[in-house]
């Protein structure tokens, strides 16, 4: 497996791991002022961006799959930051080599992204479903319609659609069996038990208005975790580095112990 990785600038170590269907160039826009304070680290994960595609066994799931890739390239001793799905393999990640992965930024993350009995916080299985039978009927037009699901209930909403859009297909067209596994991990994966293991600190940011992981999620995580600090950002949807890359960065910086 050859993952494609950039890196640049000096600092502590900042890996940044992007959400479903994206790759790393979604950071552009807090790359430059992040690089100034940190070592960046920019992943395309499995079947992503510049990355080997990924293809699928029996033995191995995507989650596992994106895990083991994305732990062949950590450095030692370094900030992780997760975008949506990216945060759930942060999760992972942080769980499984605490000594590695020192702290931990998790945005617009959520354990859980189904709605259950026991889990008010999660979409409805069924739009889930939904986007995986589309996926294979529109591929271009799906994707769109998720990216205007990002940007939903945030302010400056064309502008930010427009840079989502210009990003999605700009390393090429995605792994189709990557974003078919994604979706299904989406579908099935329930991270509640793993969150409570996590006693790295955790940044959180969450948009407030997020209409694809509810930051109820992040409210709940942040009750879970002991050495949590949870920033919500008002009139913000799912991406809240394009909606507010000041605010992002500010709050991003807390991770070295400075604010400016």
């Amino acid at each position: 497996m050859s993952l494609h990785v950039e890196s640049e600038g000096a600092g502590p170590d900042l890996v940044l791991l992007h959400g479903w269907a994206m790759h790393s160039g979604i950071w552009r826009d807090v790359r430059e002022r992040l690089a100034r304070h940190f070592r960046l680290h920019l992943v395309d994960l499995p079947g992503h961006g510049f990355s080997s595609p990924y293809r699928a066994n029996l033995e191995q799931g995507i989650m596992e799959y994106s895990v083991e890739s994305v732990a062949e390239i950590l450095p030692e001793d370094c900030i992780l930051c997760g975008w949506s799905l990216g945060g759930q393999i942060a999760i992972e990640l942080a769980k499984r080599d605490p000594a590695r992965v020192r702290k931990l930024a998790l945005i617009s993350t959520t354990p859980c992204f189904v709605k259950t009995d026991d889990w008010q916080w999660g979409m409805e299985a069924g739009t889930l479903q939904l986007f995986g039978i589309n996926l294979k009927r529109d591929y271009k037009g799906t994707l769109n319609r998720f990216l205007t699901l990002q940007i939903s209930g945030g302010s400056n909403t064309a502008a930010v659609l427009a840079r989502l859009r210009k990003s999605v297909f700009e390393r090429g067209k995605p792994d189709e069996i990557a974003l078919e596994e994604g979706l299904r991990l989406l579908l099935l994966s329930d991270m509640r038990g793993t969150v409570t293991s996590i006693s790295q600190p955790v940044l959180l940011i969450h948009g407030e208005k997020d209409v694809i992981t509810h930051p109820g999620a992040a409210k709940w995580m942040n009750q879970q975790l002991p050495h949590s600090e949870l920033m919500i950002l008002d009139d913000c949807g799912h991406a809240p580095f394009l909606s507010y890359p000041d605010q992002f960065v500010k709050h991003m910086l807390r991770l070295k112990g400075c604010d400016n």
